[in-house]
């Protein structure tokens, strides 16, 4: 996929900065800091809107819808971050578009001086994204997976990221070297007290931002398809009421994780703390749409980067 070029992105960033302004009423103060950019910067790229003639009457750019819909999410969820991209009905790609915006999020928090710690689940958006960032010497930073990186039968999971991240990112990376499900949760807890692991998660509860995929449930979901869930367990367990999973953790329509012994047998790192950090869904799509709203309501994230017809959706439940 070929990544964004820069003057695409600037126009972007400055169609963003005078959307705040012009139609949002935010001051260049406020938009400094809704964009992590200096003020000197807000104010270039509000110049710049009105220069690239972005600014008549309404923002004439096709990002501005978008912008009210992140906006309309932000107030109805309670978010803290929101990136709603353009939706492409003819398009044959689930990740286009929502990567390459979860890839400019990952990179302004590691363009951040002041050493974070990021941490990340796995997936094929995920990895889309991963794929891409620019190659950054940021050493200051830590970035920890938070689910497992070996199948079922002992193979590297495919679609995990962190290992895609070290190829481009110089930092400290932390894998988790378990499995996404363990066979038991004596096994998991068993594995849980190994102190290489044990401060993976404790290096997770940490994360200043936490980057994770939504996924849905059914017999052709990656849980099943991987080979993690057998049919049988993942229709036991949407007749309990799961709808969706982040890391491999089961939650219900109202965002609550689910009291079954799957939850049980998870080995990933915790959710981490929406108190103290960011944590971002990255997901789109009609199979996702449950599992997102049920994440979005029950406060598992506080973050969604998504496209326009998955936010119009979630407007209207």
């Amino acid at each position: 996929m070929a990544k964004r070029s820069d003057t695409q992105g600037r126009l972007d960033d400055a169609a963003r900065a005078g959307w705040l302004y012009y139609v949002a009423g935010r001051t260049q103060d406020e938009i400094a800091a809704a964009m992590s950019i200096s003020r000197q910067s807000a104010q270039r790229l509000v110049s710049l809107a009105v220069a690239e003639r972005l600014i008549k009457v309404r923002l004439d750019h096709p990002i501005a819808a978008c912008l009210e819909l992140g906006e309309a999410l932000k107030d109805r969820f309670g978010l803290v971050h929101v990136e709603v991209v353009p939706s492409d009905p003819a398009g044959s790609s689930s990740t286009v578009g929502i990567a390459e915006a979860a890839a400019a999020e990952i990179e302004r928090w590691l363009r951040r001086p002041d050493p974070i710690v990021l941490a990340i689940g796995t997936g094929r958006t995920l990895k889309a994204a991963v794929d891409q960032l620019p190659p950054m010497d940021c050493p200051q930073h830590r970035i920890v997976s938070l689910t497992g990186n070996i199948g079922p039968d002992g193979s590297a999971a495919y679609y995990n990221v962190i290992f895609s991240m070290a190829d481009a990112i110089k930092a400290r990376h932390f894998p988790m070297p378990l499995p996404v499900l363990c066979s038991s949760a004596e096994e998991r807890d068993a594995l849980h007290m190994q102190s290489i692991v044990q401060s993976t998660l404790k290096l997770g509860a940490t994360a200043d931002v936490t980057f994770v995929g939504v996924g849905e449930l059914g017999v052709e979901a990656p849980l099943c398809v991987d080979g993690f869930l057998a049919p049988d367990e993942m229709t036991s367990l949407m007749k309990c009421g799961a709808v969706g999973e982040i890391c491999g953790w089961m939650f219900d329509r109202d965002g609550q994780l689910l009291a079954e012994p799957i939850n049980d047998r998870v080995a990933s790192v915790p959710i981490p703390p929406r108190s103290s950090g960011s944590v971002i869904g990255v997901a789109l799509g009609r199979r996702k749409q449950a599992a997102i709203h049920g994440a979005l309501t029950g406060g598992l994230l506080n973050g969604i980067i998504t496209d326009e017809a998955t936010a119009e959706h979630l407007l209207k439940l």
